[in-house]
C-alpha cells in the first residue's frame, strides 16, 4: 500500500507525527508489510520557527517533496499547490492520500487527488464552526465533500457528519446501515470516530519536552505565575479593531492580573507593525511580553505550566484543556466545543474588557476545577485507527 502524506503549516507536522510513528511501528511488528509513505510538504510554513524546528524536534523525516510554495493570497497559494501536488501525484500514483485539518494544504491536497481519482481521507474530518467567514471553515466543509475516508476526532464531529446528510458511519467495527468494508468507497464517504492525532501529540511528546525544553528560564517566568497568549487567526489579525481589542486586553491583565507570554506568528507580527500605539515584537508593555513563535516543545511547557490560556487556535485550546489549564478562546465560537462543555474554555470574544474582565476572574479563581472531565479525544491511539482503517 503507497500512501502520501500532505502536509504544509505547523498544526499539520505536530498531526502527522503519530501517523508516521504508527507506520514505523506497524512496519516492525509486521516486516514483511508493504507500506510506502510519501511525505510532501507544500512549504505554507517555510520559517524555520514555523516549519524545521518541527520537524527536527519531533523526529520527523525530511519531506520527499518539498514544493516550496510559500505565502500568498488564498487563490494564488491554494493554485500553486493544486499545481504542484498533481505533478507529484501522477508520478507516485499512491493508494491514498492522507489530508490533515484546516489549511489551503489541506484543500489543495484533497482537490488534487480527487480529481485523480485517488481515494483521500481527512484527519480531522467533521469539525465545523459555523463561521463560514473564515477560510478555514470552508477549507474543512469542501475537504470533507471530496473525501472518501472522513476521520473525526470526536463523536461530535461525526454527528455533525449525519446531519449533512453523510450516512456511512463506522461504529464498532460495523459500517452503519451499510453492511460493507470500510475501505469500500464507491457507495459515499465512510466516516469514523478515531479519536484525535493531536491527543496522541501530546502524550507522545510532554516527557520530552520536560526533559528538553528551558522555556520557562529563558523567558524568566514561574510555573503558574503567568499566562499564555497566542493569536494568529484572519479574523483577528486582520481586523485592526479586533486586533487592538485583544492586545489592549491583554494588556491590562499583564497590568492587573500576571505577566503574559505572547510568541507572535508572522502574521500577527506584520498586523501589529501596521497598528499604532501597539508595543513591536521583542518590547514589553508593563509585564506583556511578545516573543518570536517558539518550538513544539518550547509550546507544551509553556502551555502545561501557565495559570491561564488565551488563544484563537483550535490546537492550543485543546492542548490547555489535555493539560487541564482553563482557556479562553478570542472568538466568538470554536469547534472544540468539547472543551467549553467540560468548563475548561470560556468563549471571550475579541472586546478588551471581556477579554480582561474574564480573564482577571480566572486569575482570581484559587480553587482548581475539580468536575469529572470525559476524555471526548480519545486514548492516545488514534493514529493506529488512522492507519488500520486505511489498510
Amino acid at each position: 500500500m503507497r500512501l502520501v502524506n500532505v502536509v504544509g503549516a505547523r498544526p499539520q507536522f505536530i498531526k502527522l507525527a503519530p501517523v508516521l510513528k504508527a507506520i514505523e511501528q506497524h512496519k516492525i511488528r509486521e516486516p514483511g508489510c508493504s507500506i510506502e509513505e510519501v511525505l510532501i510538504h507544500t512549504g505554507q510554513h517555510y520559517d524555520y520557527r514555523m516549519s524545521g524546528v518541527f520537524f527536527d524536534e519531533l523526529g520527523l523525516k525530511a519531506p520527499d517533496h518539498h514544493l516550496g510554495v510559500g505565502s500568498g493570497s488564498h487563490g494564488q497559494q491554494t493554485g500553486d499547490m493544486l499545481k504542484a501536488i498533481e505533478e507529484v501525484l501522477l508520478q507516485i500514483r499512491p493508494d491514498w492520500v492522507i489530508v490533515y485539518g484546516d489549511t489551503n494544504s489541506t484543500l489543495a491536497g484533497a482537490l488534487a487527488a480527487a480529481k485523480l481519482h485517488i481515494p483521500v481521507a481527512h484527519v480531522e474530518a467533521g469539525l465545523r464552526s459555523f463561521n463560514r467567514r473564515m477560510p478555514e471553515e470552508l477549507n474543512r466543509v469542501v475537504t470533507d465533500r471530496i473525501s472518501d475516508l472522513l476521520l473525526c476526532p470526536t463523536e461530535t464531529a461525526v454527528d455533525n457528519l449525519r446531519r449533512e446528510g453523510f450516512t456511512h458511519v463506522l461504529n464498532d467495527g460495523r459500517l452503519l446501515p451499510f453492511d460493507h468494508g470500510p475501505r469500500t468507497t464507491h457507495n459515499g464517504p465512510v466516516a469514523a470516530n478515531v479519536g484525535d492525532v493531536m491527543y496522541d501529540s501530546v502524550l507522545l511528546y510532554t516527557e520530552l519536552a520536560e526533559q528538553k525544553s528551558d522555556v520557562l528560564s529563558r523567558l524568566g517566568i514561574t510555573t503558574g505565575e503567568y499566562a499564555l497568549a497566542t493569536v494568529h487567526r484572519a479574523e483577528n489579525t486582520d481586523d485592526p479593531q479586533r486586533l487592538r481589542g485583544i492586545f489592549e486586553g491583554l494588556a491590562r491583565v499583564a497590568r492587573e492580573g500576571l505577566p503574559v507570554i505572547a510568541p507572535l506568528h508572522p502574521r500577527t507580527r506584520q498586523a501589529l507593525s501596521r497598528t499604532s500605539n501597539l508595543p513591536p515584537l521583542g518590547s514589553s508593555a508593563p509585564r506583556l511580553t511578545l516573543v518570536e513563535p517558539v518550538s513544539y516543545l518550547d509550546m507544551l511547557m509553556l502551555e502545561k505550566n501557565a495559570r491561564v490560556v488565551l488563544t484563537d487556535s483550535g490546537g492550543v485550546q485543546k492542548e490547555a484543556f489535555f493539560f487541564r489549564v482553563p482557556c479562553l478562546t478570542l472568538r466568538g465560537e470554536t469547534e472544540w466545543t468539547e472543551t467549553v462543555e467540560a468548563r475548561w474554555n470560556s468563549l471571550v470574544g475579541c472586546e478588551s474588557h471581556e477579554v480582561a474582565r474574564v480573564a482577571l476572574l480566572v486569575l482570581d479563581r484559587t480553587v482548581a476545577n475539580s468536575l469529572s472531565v470525559p476524555e471526548p479525544y480519545g486514548d492516545g491511539q488514534a493514529a493506529q485507527r488512522v492507519l488500520s482503517l486505511l489498510g
